[in-house]
């Protein structure tokens, strides 16, 4: 092997291994009441105010999300119920949470070795959040910090939280079913409210953000 190959083997080798890192979300509670926040992969964890989750995620993980669960009650075992952001009753969540709950969505490592990344109000709001890079020169991050569950339609309206339009009448015209449609007042709501985030299924042109892949990343419930 020449001096030549053995570097660019070397320097191949770095790269592999520089994007195939875990990628780690620090998940903060700065809320003043205790939060449960979710995560798949990842489990689950209760967060008293001002505690920290750090959690690793596999790179080329796609389909992820974290989100706040609120009004939580878990037995010994971890089982018990939550009043938004439900995930079958267990403390580690395996699946998705029950609406409504605000997510912070990502897929890591993707086309061109990107992280995509957003915060999605389709399965409505239930705790302020921020989603944002802290490594790799990337400085973009998401907020989504207004009074949605105080300003809340009443048609919307829903214990702990503030349901997303699909959620509640269920038709092609607030979940995109059939993949046509289009703003409504009542995503609206939100997009005035939190305009990075996502309101509506095809609400994508104003609501995905990228970051290289290897980027490490802060979730905070309440900012």
């Amino acid at each position: 092997m020449t001096t030549n190959t053995l570097s660019t083997f070397i320097l191949l080798a770095l790269l592999l291994l520089h994007s195939t890192n875990a990628a780690v979300f620090n998940i903060r509670n700065n809320c003043r009441y205790t939060v449960w926040a979710g995560a798949v992969p990842g489990g689950g964890r209760q967060l008293n105010p001002g505690q920290t989750w750090s959690l690793n995620v596999a790179a080329g993980t796609a389909g992820a999300r974290i989100w706040p669960r609120t009004g939580c009650n878990f037995d010994g075992s971890g089982r018990g119920r939550c009043q938004t952001g439900d995930c079958n009753g267990l403390l580690r969540c395996q699946n998705y949470g029950t609406p409504p709950n605000t997510l912070a969505e990502f897929a890591l490592n993707q086309y061109q070795n990107l992280d995509f990344f957003d915060i999605s109000l389709v399965d409505g709001f239930n705790v302020p959040m921020v989603f944002r890079p802290n490594s790799n020169g990337c400085s973009r991050g998401i907020s989504c910090t207004a009074d949605i569950n105080g300003q809340c339609p009443n048609q919307l309206r829903t214990s702990g939280g503030c349901h997303n339009p699909c959620t509640v009448y269920k038709t092609d015209q607030y979940c995109c079913n059939s993949g046509n449609c289009g703003p409504t007042d009542l995503s609206r709501f939100f997009k005035t409210r939190c305009p990075d985030a996502y309101s509506y299924p095809k609400d994508d042109q104003t609501s995905t953000f990228t970051c290289p892949g290897g980027t490490n990343y802060d979730v905070i419930f309440c900012p």
